[in-house]
């Protein structure tokens, strides 16, 4: 399902963009996510509370079978990705606080998604899978050396690191676009004949998380730009973490079929965030035009 080609192409992307993340870090993102602990909370409840629950409930709503339900856990319990940040920017939303999740949430993954994985993915191991699953955390460990090479880097050189934190985020897209044309042509006759249940899964994941994040913190009266933004950071998982974690925990039918799901999260993803964040942003420039007005 993923050739050589596309495994390179995605190493080399995940490279790049944690290696991004960790040059767009500074003690200061640590310190300004600390004087809104509230927002950071709710965002923290929802990324690996409420959203590793929604993937188990529409695994054994849909009747995945456990390689897929696996799949859908681990997409499910994954940090949010600097993609997120990215669609918070046209939204209009707070990038401040979507930085601040993206950081915390990325470094409690070292705990949090091997925990998910536990407690949810429990139910849909086999022998098969059970063997892959013990190297999710070293995946994870892997996945920190670019953040920390970008950390210093950034530490060093501020320029520089500001030069690889754009280039992190530019490249990772036109990696993503590569890989999207290489993968669904060679895999059109597997994507038609995919049954319903696992588009809704594909799919359902992340509206769920959009959906879920805007209410939880609108309800806590964070107000909109806020509310927008953890909605976003909620439902935009790290779909090319994910991608590795599989390819470097599993092999062969098995590891096709777990890395299915994170896959179509990933294509579908892009096209749900884009029309969220035009719906966010039109909800934002009428609420600064309405104060405006009031001034």
């Amino acid at each position: 399902m993923v050739s050589q080609t596309e495994q390179l192409l995605l190493a080399l992307m995940i490279g790049v963009i944690m290696l991004g993340m960790g040059a767009s870090l500074t003690w200061r993102d640590f310190r300004r996510a600390f004087k809104r602990p509230q927002a950071i909370l709710i965002g923290f409840a929802s990324q690996y509370g409420f959203m590793p629950l929604i993937g188990f409930l529409l695994a054994v709503t849909l009747n995945l079978p456990p390689a897929l339900a696996i799949g859908l856990i681990l997409i499910a319990s994954m940090p949010g990705g600097s993609t997120s940040n990215i669609f918070t920017y046209f939204s209009k939303g707070d990038l401040a606080l979507s930085v601040s999740m993206t950081t915390f949430s990325t470094l409690a993954a070292f705990v949090m998604t091997p925990l998910a994985i536990f407690i949810y993915g429990s139910r849909f191991i086999t022998s098969e899978i059970s063997v892959g699953m013990g190297s999710v955390i070293s995946g994870l460990v892997v996945m920190l050396i670019p953040v920390l090479i970008g950390m210093f880097i950034r530490r060093r050189n501020a320029n520089v690191g500001a030069v690889l934190e754009m280039m992190g985020g530019i490249l990772g897209v036109v990696i993503i676009l590569a890989l999207i044309a290489l993968w669904v042509p060679r895999n059109a006759g597997l994507l038609a004949e995919t049954s319903w249940q696992v588009y809704v899964a594909a799919i359902g994941i992340g509206a769920f998380g959009f959906l879920f994040g805007f209410i939880a913190s609108f309800s806590a009266r964070l107000g909109l730009r806020r509310a927008a933004t953890i909605s976003l950071e909620t439902g935009i998982q790290n779909g090319p973490l994910a991608l590795s974690i599989v390819l470097l925990s599993f092999s062969g039918p098995i590891a096709d079929q777990i890395v299915f799901i994170p896959v179509l999260y990933s294509l579908f993803i892009v096209i749900i965030s884009s029309i969220v964040t035009i719906f966010y942003r039109r909800m934002n420039e009428r609420l600064e035009q309405r104060s405006v007005t009031l001034l």
